[in-house]
């Protein structure tokens, strides 16, 4: 709160649900927080309720629906506002990796990165920016952070989220939401709830029972809420058999009755369905548009089947939130200018804080600027800076990894590039068309259509992939009668990915992959201009150019004493991946560029674990997952060791298809005949893999350093609300290092519920000096040491003689006690 004035005073000074959301002002900057508070308790109360008296129904139902924006900024979002009352439109804008308008935006790394960090301050940090740019661009609420669990491997949106292991989302989360509410950016947590694939998102029927969810999923949503969050997104798919959307358990009797939430609650987009269901269960706002909760809600009012006291309620949640950020003063807090050095700054920070090295054999890195290097791979050339869908940031700027290491390098160093695999493709042979034309820059003029009718002549049969660049409306290209790059169907054209559904050079992309005969096929193009005219060009892969590009690959890698070689794999909301696999033929090029020198480095820009069957033939393999506009900067620092790998995973990497929580049983994921069901119960991650006592790739918290550290000294007491966990660690190596020290708590023998073989209990980031050691006290929560008893509804706690784990991941222990819990305050420890 304000100087001299401590949170319990002024909760005690202040009434009513509004007084508990004017708590929350605390993370306001401080002409914000000062006006928050003059207006906080009855006052504001009574001024709100004045507006809603002054409101027409026809005024109060904007509130409750999208509507257009006449001033459009590129946001998703748009609420009118009543200008007769001094009520002010709300701006709604995409958001969980920076600011997604027209305008540019720091690009900051994605979510699954800034976790990777095991840092809840550099995750406020990380908030602030978009609080401060979301202000700036003129936006007023944020439609992120997202806290829904990594759950399987294949989730589109993996990328979006934090971790598999609740604690650690919950408190990324409620600094997130500190960060940017800090900054006077409404924040909107999402997506509420069990929303934790994108493959049937609209309409699967998630099933979980009550300790699932209240230990794992609802986790980091109640700490959102204890945060302040000033919104809550509902999920598009059905909790336990209603949508989540209009279901009422979640929305009044969860969030609001037990949580005590004063926010508003939002439908994610187009996830509205029943008018008195969705009001009558807690909803309050539709969006984008008006199918519910627009003429259909406002007859429902006329004839009596809606009560307008339920509309009221809406508003008025609306407003709280509205008049805690000061948007209802006479004089609204300011909008500060962007600071695009501050956020690049932060950006990188991020990146190098969440690298995580996943394997380094024989000292392949650090790499030395003296040693010749060879960079492979397409996102080694062009900058892969975020995934696809709601998290697409436009950035200020964006260097390519092999411009980064070759300023790394310095004067002199030899560095060199190969593509390896080609993702936007090579120009069609000269003279296979005819009547021959030239398709790399075909210029349509305002107005104007272009076609061609001719013929194309394939020598030997091969697997085509017909790449297409545009500007404007795509063209259609037909081969022997055929469309090539027919439009996708629902929300297909609009999750397409970050990195190959544009051209370095902006053009937007389409593939289309098939086998071609021998001989000659017919190619039909339609281009047309539009009222601005458009650039397109058509390209192809081939076997042949992939095996040229591969063998060019090899060439440089022989040539080089040491190898980066970038791989991607492009996530989008809206679709899960298929395959753990890296797409295309990419192992195939690691396999072959590894074989040539084995000091290859593999860094991975993907979205979340990937199966690596090259793994033996590699030195070292660094995951940087989509690293934001300063990815490039980020990544050379790593690997030359300017900075220390500081990242640990933050999810399990499977060895394989077959050896995960989701694999071999349908009914996990995707589901069958509409119905998911969670019946792995809480073995969520690395629970599951503990239990079924399969070993990971790479398991939860895994991360190598430059360095090396020892733990010692082990005390573990009981406190009466918690363990303290004490211990020491030091650094053994030659340099500085960083350390995520992870305690893991077994299970408690006083319980006949079902629990997890061990659940990280706390964790602490470490960056400690040469020889430099550190003693450190990791609080272990009464709420993580208990479970959830579906009998009483509650949490019960875990008492009697529990295990407690130190060390590097939940795989890799390095020290271990045990402590007797007790229903009672006084300690009670055990040892061995």
């Amino acid at each position: 709160m304000s100087d001299g004035i401590s949170r319990r005073t002024a909760l005690r000074r202040m009434g009513g649900a509004i007084a508990v959301a004017a708590a929350a002002t605390s993370g306001l900057p401080a002409p914000a927080r000062a006006a928050a508070q003059d207006r906080g308790g009855r006052g504001a109360g009574r001024r709100i309720e004045s507006l809603i008296a002054r409101l027409t129904l026809d005024e109060k139902l904007t509130f409750l629906h999208g509507g257009s924006d006449p001033h459009d900024l590129g946001q998703a979002g748009y609420i009118p506002g009543v200008p007769r009352l001094g009520i002010p439109p709300l701006r709604l804008a995409d958001g969980p990796a920076g600011v997604r308008v027209t305008a540019r935006a720091t690009a900051l790394p994605a979510p699954v990165l800034l976790a990777s960090a095991f840092d809840p301050e550099l995750a406020r940090r990380y908030g602030q920016v978009i609080g401060r740019e979301g202000r700036a661009l003129g936006q007023d609420v944020l439609l992120s952070p997202m806290v829904n669990l990594i759950r399987t491997p294949y989730a589109g949106r993996n990328f979006e989220t934090f971790s598999e292991d609740p604690l650690l989302a919950s408190d990324l989360v409620a600094e997130e939401i500190k960060g940017v509410q800090g900054e006077g950016l409404i924040a909107t947590v999402k997506h509420f709830a069990l929303n934790n694939q994108e493959k049937d998102r609209m309409s699967i029927d998630v099933r979980a029972d009550e300790q699932t969810m209240h230990e794992l999923e609802l986790r980091g949503f109640e700490a959102a809420v204890k945060a302040g969050a000033g919104s809550v997104m509902g999920a598009y798919n059905k909790v336990n058999g209603t949508f989540a959307c209009e279901n009422k358990a979640l929305l009044t009797d969860l969030l609001r009755d037990q949580w005590h939430f004063t926010g508003w609650v939002m439908t994610d987009w187009f996830a509205a369905h029943g008018t008195v269901t969705g009001i009558t269960a807690g909803l309050d706002m539709e969006m984008p548009g008006e199918i519910a909760f627009g003429a259909a809600l406002k007859k429902a009012v006329q004839d009596g089947t809606v009560p307008e006291a339920h509309v009221d309620r809406a508003v008025r949640r609306i407003l709280v939130v509205m008049e805690r950020f000061g948007l209802l003063a006479e004089k609204v807090p300011p909008r500060p200018a962007r600071d695009p050095r501050a956020g690049a700054a932060v950006a990188l920070d991020v990146a190098k804080a969440g690298a995580t090295l996943l394997r380094n054999e024989g000292g392949t890195l650090p790499l030395r600027p003296s040693d010749s290097l060879a960079v492979v791979g397409p996102t080694g050339r062009y900058p892969f800076v975020s995934g696809g869908g709601s998290a697409h940031v436009i950035p200020d700027r964006a260097e390519g990894p092999y411009d980064g290491l070759t300023a790394r390098a310095g004067r002199g160093a030899r560095v060199t590039y190969a593509l390896g695999e080609d993702i936007y493709g090579k120009a069609l042979p000269k003279g296979a068309l005819a009547p021959a034309v030239d398709l790399e820059e075909c210029e349509v003029g305002p107005g104007r259509t272009w076609s061609y009718d001719g013929t194309l002549t394939v020598g030997e049969a091969d697997d085509w992939t017909f790449v297409i660049h545009y500007s404007g409306d795509r063209p259609t290209v037909l081969l022997d009668g055929t469309e090539l790059f027919p439009v996708a169907p629902g929300f297909g054209e609009y999750f397409t990915g970050g990195l190959l559904s544009a051209a370095p050079d902006g053009l937007a992309v389409r593939r289309t992959s098939l086998h071609l005969a021998a001989g000659s096929h017919r190619v039909q193009i339609t281009a047309k201009g539009g009222d601005e005219g458009q650039t397109f060009r058509l390209r192809r892969v081939t076997g042949a150019t992939r095996a040229a590009d591969v063998a060019e690959a090899v060439r440089a890698a022989k040539a080089a004493h040491s190898v980066v070689l970038f791989a991607y794999e492009d996530a989008t909301e809206g679709m899960d991946r298929t395959s753990l696999a890296l797409p295309g033929h990419q192992e195939a090029l690691i396999s072959a560029v590894a074989a040539a020198n084995p000091r290859t480095t593999v860094v991975l820009n993907t979205s979340s674990a990937i199966t690596m069957p090259w793994l033996d033939r590699v030195g070292a393999v660094l995951q940087m997952y989509y690293p934001g506009q300063e990815g490039a900067a980020a990544t050379a620092a790593v690997l030359y060791g300017d900075c220390d790998p500081g990242g640990r995973l933050t999810q399990s990497f499977p060895v394989s298809e077959d050896a995960h929580p989701m694999s071999g049983d349908p009914r996990r994921y995707p589901g069958v005949n509409g119905v998911e069901e969670y019946s792995e119960g809480i073995h969520l991650g690395y629970r599951w893999y503990d239990a079924q006592g399969v070993k990971p790739l790479f398991p939860f918290g895994h991360g190598l350093s430059y360095t090396s550290f020892a733990y010692e000294n082990l005390a573990v007491r009981w406190t009466g609300h918690g363990l303290d966990v004490g211990f020491t660690v030091r650094n053994t190596g030659r340099r500085a290092g960083v350390e995520v020290a992870q305690v893991y708590i077994g299970r408690s023998p006083d319980l006949q519920l079902d629990q997890a073989v061990q659940v990280l209990g706390g964790y602490r980031r470490l960056v400690l000096g040469a020889g430099e050691r550190r003693r450190v006290t990791v609080r272990v929560a009464r709420d993580t040491l208990s479970s959830w008893d579906t009998a009483r509804h509650a949490l019960v706690l875990g008492t009697g003689r529990r295990t407690v784990l130190v060390g590097s991941s939940s795989r890799d222990p390095k020290l271990r006690d045990d402590v007797v819990v007790t229903g009672k305050g006084r300690a009670h420890e055990g040892g061995n």
